[in-house]
């Protein structure tokens, strides 16, 4: 037997709906990746306390109990697999995987019994049903009966609302009443959001793009409290998949994301994403609503207890120590136009900006999308259907679904074709890709082995503008000069203003010696001459012509590093 055993499509419940994903044994540990969200169940093997095989609707599944008091359950095996996982665990776990029938006689009566995240429903000592506590949203009491609703789940066609327990009384000589003792076991592992004590710290009139006003966001141990005039959310941790923290276009402002699942509602308006609007330049002095030992012991220094920067800063700070999360943010691509880290462009008719990141790409704000590399099957460059002077960007994933990011640049072509292709994405143009052609197609096209001037004309372009991107010229000696002391300026003098910023340049320009700025005149000659040849070589390769030009195609293999790590 092997050192570990993988199976695919394996299924995980998620309230109401079935998401399928990877499951791997290890000696180390058991690691389960979900093709949907990409989140990563990841159980150690000393952990492991019990495993149970049973008969469910999707084939035969799996119960794995821990002995920290979590439970995963995950279904899709083959009745054929159980002997080879049953002597993995024993010879890797020292686990019995034991064999459990479910009870289907139909009973609605029965013995309620908690253990851990669960309450089981069994008659005869055989489970009827379980329920995952951390589902329920709200418990309620009356006269011999408890109530439970349950958080929905959008992507479930059909969902479960409630289900009432009949709680017999009990005996007349206890004190207790059953009913609230029912209750009481329910509500110590549900997700039922109270806010209990004062908030660790609250952030004031935060500008939020989605969902749109400004909402004071009360910072509480399990959950934020987004406040605003009109509406009020409470979003649980447990529902953070990822944090993004993303520079503006114009770099004064910052892009804070909060990726979520499930989203919340207003209405019947979704919102998957929680974006927040940041100037630069705003500062915050932030006191924890708890003592110095408190903060220490329970973040471990990932926390003070006082705590001063950027308003920005102090937020993501926060947020990661709370959530647990790493915060993603963009790698080393840069734009031709404006060495930005992102691309201007239109999704859905409403400009916003997208981001290549390090293993997907984000598009904010209106409407939001992450699409991450592993879900894509292709990519495809194709030509504006308004202007020349632009082009679409069209990404298509696994599951059929196409997003379009039109209306960019077409000098920006050359840099995101380069990071599409290092990531090795596959790339394609519709209708004329080598690899859609059968071996017998009579009507191949003609034209396949000719110059393809049109990829020479971009290529030739975005050279010339990557030179050179925030003018169609070259800088001046004082220019240059400005943009490499422009940082040292603003950390010399905290809290200069950008007017303030360009009269102390003019004055530390004049005081400047001959001989530095003999230094900078031939950095602005050097670059001069590198513009002009740049742009006789774009002349000398049809720049400017009105010729159509044919399609540039290519074709690369996307191959990634292995499945289970995580995002």
């Amino acid at each position: 037997m092997g050192d570990t055993l993988e199976f695919n499509e394996i299924y995980q419940e998620s309230k109401g709906s079935w998401n399928d994903g990877r499951l791997r044994f290890s000696k180390q540990n058991l690691v389960y990746k979900s093709s949907k969200t990409g989140k990563v169940d990841n159980i150690p093997a000393a952990e492991l306390s019990q495993a149970t095989w049973r008969r469910v609707c999707l084939g035969h599944g799996i119960k794995l109990a821990t002995s920290s008091g979590h439970v995963y359950k995950y279904d899709g095996f083959r009745d054929t697999d159980y002997e080879r996982i049953s002597e993995f665990f024993k010879a890797n776990y020292k686990v019995e995987l034991t064999e459990k029938d479910m009870c289907v006689k139909g009973w609605n009566w029965g013995t309620a019994k908690f253990s851990g995240p669960l309450l089981s429903f069994d008659v005869n000592d055989s489970s009827v049903f379980e329920i995952p506590l951390a589902s329920v949203s709200q418990c309620a009491t009356g006269k011999n009966e408890v109530t439970l609703e349950f958080h929905q789940n959008d992507d479930a066609e059909v969902s479960l609302m409630e289900v009432r327990f009949y709680v017999p009384p009990g005996p007349a000589d206890e004190g207790a009443d059953p009913v609230e003792a029912f209750a009481a076991n329910v509500l110590s592992k549900a997700d039922v959001i109270q806010a209990t004590g004062d908030a660790v710290c609250v952030f004031k009139e935060l500008q939020c793009l989605t969902p749109r006003g400004r909402y004071d966001i009360l910072i509480y141990p399990a959950f934020l409290h987004l406040h605003g005039k009109t509406f009020d959310y409470k979003i649980p941790y447990t529902t953070v998949l990822r944090l993004f923290l993303l520079p503006h276009k114009d770099q004064r402002q910052m892009f804070f994301v909060i990726s979520l699942d499930p989203p919340i509602k207003q209405g019947q308006t979704r919102y998957h994403f929680l974006i927040l609007l940041f100037s630069k330049e705003e500062e915050l002095r932030l006191t924890l609503n708890m003592s110095e030992e408190e903060v220490e012991k329970r973040y471990e220094g990932k926390l003070s207890k006082n705590m001063s920067g950027s308003l920005y800063e102090m937020v993501s700070r926060v947020m990661k120590a709370l959530v647990n999360r790493k915060i993603t943010v963009p790698g080393n691509f840069q734009g031709a136009l404006s060495w930005a880290q992102c691309i201007t462009c239109s999704y859905k008719a409403q400009s916003g900006l997208l981001y290549p990141l390090e293993r997907g790409f984000i598009y904010v704000h209106k409407p939001p999308v992450h699409l991450r590399f592993e879900e894509i099957s292709c990519v495809n460059f194709a030509r504006g259907t308004t202007t020349t002077r632009s082009f679409d960007f069209e990404v298509e994933t696994k599951q059929g679904n196409q997003f379009t990011f039109s209306s960019i640049e077409r000098e920006e072509y050359g840099k995101l074709f380069d990071f599409v292709n290092a990531k090795k994405l596959n790339i394609k143009n519709r209708g004329f890709k080598e690899g859609m052609k059968s071996k017998n197609n009579e009507y191949s096209d003609s034209d396949e082995d000719q110059h393809d001037a049109y990829l020479e004309r971009m290529k030739c372009v975005c050279s010339c503008f990557s030179l050179f991107p925030p003018l169609s010229r070259p800088m001046s000696s004082y220019m240059l000069w400005l943009n490499s002391s422009r940082e040292r300026i603003k950390s010399e003098n905290p809290g200069i203003s950008i007017t303030e910023i360009s009269k102390k340049a003019g004055e530390m320009w004049k005081q400047i010696g001959k001989e530095d700025k003999e230094g900078w005149d031939r950095k602005a000659e050097e670059a001069k001459k590198n513009y002009e040849k740049a742009m006789k070589e774009y002349r000398e390769n049809g720049g400017g012509s009105s010729t159509p030009a044919k399609k540039y195609e290519t074709t690369h293999t996307h191959t990634r590093g292995g499945w289970w790590e995580e995002r």
